[in-house]
């Protein structure tokens, strides 16, 4: 089970085995170099622990826990967990500053806990089969536990995903395959079972009354949570890095960087031959600014075709765009510089309220209060000017092409227009799957509870943060592709007290009129350019169809997407994916729906293809630096 996931840790295996639970870990070395192997156990060898992730107020806890009398063997945040979980149970999760999946087997109760960070930024996956528990850092080590284990994708899940963009609440894509949710903690026993999985932690949007405080207070506790909290995600016995973009958010954490540490600044980002999507004239003015030693990685057409399939096979879920291809190749790049940590920008644009479905949200409520204004509708064309084919660039088709049934009052409302648009990507489901995707907003039930009494643009925020952030941003485009290459992200604004902060403040805050992020910007913006400060939102894509044919069509896509193949699984209508075909080999830009169709339809019958038909894992004779302990 564990060597499937031996690019997340390649510095060598641990093992753990009694006549009930085996534990397996692959570790990548980055606190404690010689010391920190895993399995940990407590003083008198009774709990036992595997960890993903960082704890990055280790130093703290660990010298409390000593003062309380506890006895450490080495110098890692990993033993700090255990010792911690000793003394307070799940309570301990409370005091933990950091992003991890955890698994703690208690031998002498026969019990398994298993926890996973507040945002969801490392991933913890699990079975049951025959009698048997199966748990993991992702979906194929499960599959090796056994290679009779029923490998299915679910019909319900894909048409979430080809609604939503991911999956909704527990579900992953394969049948009976869940993840722990974010902020949750599980408990199985070889006595009870699995237990109800238990929340231990909450989004907090509970804005302050407006007045309450002034601006500049706000600003000024935002600047100093930042700091504390990159300084903490600096700490590493190996030299961390950041990316950079070019945008608001990266720059922001870049800059802290340099100008309250000592730490030394190597950068890197992605460019594109496209230059619809290239940031490179953004990011050569930060590091000039900031004079980092940059490295860029220049992403083509061709190169985005040639390495989808392996970006699939590490995702593990069908994607709608091809973004999380460039930062694959972009950790790569990290890694053949002998780097293991970045920090990252992601996650501003969520509790801050960056991104444009805030602000269009903002406008339709606006619109919709006078809905025979003609001036009104102009205000539309604010948004998306960045892409190719805007569906802004005149006012009445926006307002067509973001119209609705929804009230402000409708849970969803922020996010219709989206959903509207992507369901249109149903129209090359097979007979079966369009049945399947009636009834489809069933997968949001687990955001209801949570959504009453909340403002517009607070459930928005809400409802991005628990279904694209945790399921997609820091997933598919976070963790699985970083880790795919050995390389560790770490996520300032994702610090939970950065997060409850921005779930305190006043919406007039976050986006004031229609400036994004406002305060944020208050915070940092003599730190840098003014240029990034008041540049337009340009959110982070990448090219889609353009990638895969002209010059660049792969020769896998025959395979792929042939009729043989297409039958075969049974999502898809092979006529309507034939004439999407031709419609692609014919060039030029194409829409939305197009876009998002043939990416999804693509990645689902590779992962189709990887993991269902052909699914194979070879281990080795003999695994290298191993560590066995019982």
């Amino acid at each position: 089970m564990i060597y499937p996931l031996s690019h997340r840790g390649p510095d060598g295996f641990g093992f753990f085995r009694d006549d009930v639970a085996g534990l397996a870990h692959a570790r990548l070395s980055i606190i404690d170099l010689e010391g920190g192997w895993q399995p940990i156990t407590n003083e008198d060898h009774t709990l036992w622990i595997i960890f993903n992730g960082e704890i990055f107020n280790y130093p703290e806890l660990r010298a409390a826990l000593i003062k309380k009398g506890h006895v450490f063997t080495t110098q890692s945040d990993t033993e700090v967990i255990i010792h911690l979980y000793e003394e307070k149970g799940a309570d301990c999760l409370a005091e933990l500053n950091g992003q991890f999946a955890i698994a703690i087997y208690d031998s002498k109760k026969q019990a398994l806990f298993l926890a996973r960070d507040r945002m969801g930024i490392r991933p913890l996956y699990y079975l049951v089969d025959n009698g048997t528990f199966y748990f993991g850092s992702e979906i194929k080590a499960l599959f090796s536990g056994d290679q009779a284990i029923p490998r299915e994708l679910s019909t319900a899940t894909l048409s979430d995903i080809f609604t939503f963009w991911c999956p909704t609440d527990q579900r992953t894509i394969f049948k009976n395959v869940y993840q722990v949710l974010p902020g949750h903690y599980l408990e199985v026993s070889k006595s009870s079972g699995v237990k109800d999985p238990v929340r231990y932690w909450s989004l907090p949007f509970n804005p302050d009354a407006c007045g309450k405080r002034s601006e500049r207070d706000y600003g000024d506790e935002l600047r100093a949570l930042l700091i504390d909290s990159v300084r903490l995600r600096l700490r590493a016995d190996v030299p961390v890095g950041a990316y950079l973009s070019g945008g608001l958010d990266s720059s922001a954490i870049t800059s802290l960087v340099r100008h309250y540490t000592d730490n030394s600044l190597k950068t890197f980002s992605v460019a594109f031959e496209d230059k619809v999507y290239d940031e490179s004239v953004e990011q050569n003015e930060m590091v000039h600014y900031l004079n980092t030693d940059h490295h860029s990685v220049q992403c083509s057409y061709a190169r985005i075709a040639e390495v989808f399939p392996e970006v699939i096979w590490h995702t593990e879920v069908p994607i709608l765009r091809t973004a999380p291809t460039p930062l694959y190749l972009l950790s790569e790049l990290v890694r053949q510089n002998q780097y293991k940590v970045v920090l990252t920008g992601e996650g501003a644009d969520e509790i801050f309220g960056g991104y444009d479905i805030f602000k269009e949200a903002k406008i339709r409520a606006f619109i919709n209060s006078q809905p025979d204004s003609k001036l009104r509708p102009y205000l539309l064309k604010r948004l998306y000017p960045y892409l190719a084919l805007s569906p802004t660039k005149s006012a009445q088709y926006a307002k067509k092409f973001f119209a609705t049934d929804a009230t402000i009052d409708d849970l969803y409302y922020a996010h219709r227009p989206r959903w509207k648009t992507t369901s249109g990507t149903h129209a090359f489901f097979s007979e079966r799957m369009a049945d399947e995707s009636a009834g489809h907003l069933r997968g949001l039930r687990f955001l209801q509870d949570d959504l009453g009494g909340l403002d517009y643009f607070n459930r928005a925020q809400y409802v991005e943060c628990k279904l694209l952030l945790a399921n997609y941003l820091l997933s598919s485009q976070g963790d699985r592709v970083a880790m795919a290459h050995s390389v560790e992200g770490r996520f300032p604004f994702l610090d939970h007290r950065v997060v409850e902060f921005a779930g305190r403040l006043p919406v007039n805050y976050k986006m004031k009129v229609l400036n994004e992020k406002y305060i944020l910007k208050q915070a940092v913006k003599d730190i840098l350019p003014e240029r990034v400060v008041s540049r337009k939102k340009q959110p982070y894509m990448a090219p889609d169809i353009l990638s895969f044919f002209g010059a660049s069509e792969p020769a896998y896509i025959e395979h792929y997407l042939s009729d043989t193949l297409l039958e075969e699984a049974g999502f898809f209508n092979p006529g309507a994916i034939s004439k999407l075909l031709k419609k692609c080999r014919k060039g030029g830009r194409q829409g939305f729906k197009e876009n998002m169709a043939f990416v999804g339809i693509l990645s689902t019958q590779i992962l189709y293809d990887k993991m269902v038909k052909n699914f194979r894992v070879s281990t080795p004779d003999r695994l290298r630096n191993i560590k066995v302990v019982s």
